[in-house]
């Protein structure tokens, strides 16, 4: 039951465990990775420079709310 939600949490700490447990406590610091000194920083230990994909910014929705009629 409950160890089955753990199972996969477990196999990724066991897999990397450095980069487990960088990813858990800048998710528990709430630090955005895309913010310097943490960019520039991962930048470094990465040897190479992230570029975050484009975000559309209405995700191919219309905005606002929408009305329908149901027959």
């Amino acid at each position: 039951m409950f160890l089955d939600e753990l199972i996969p949490v477990v196999k990724e700490l066991i897999q990397q465990p450095i980069a487990f447990t960088g990813g858990f406590f800048s998710g528990l610091l709430r630090l955005n990775l895309n913010e310097d000194p943490i960019r520039s920083w991962i930048d470094d230990q990465t040897g190479s420079t992230y570029t975050p994909p484009a975000a559309e910014d209405s995700n191919g929705k219309s905005s606002g709310p929408q009305s329908i009629s149901i027959d």
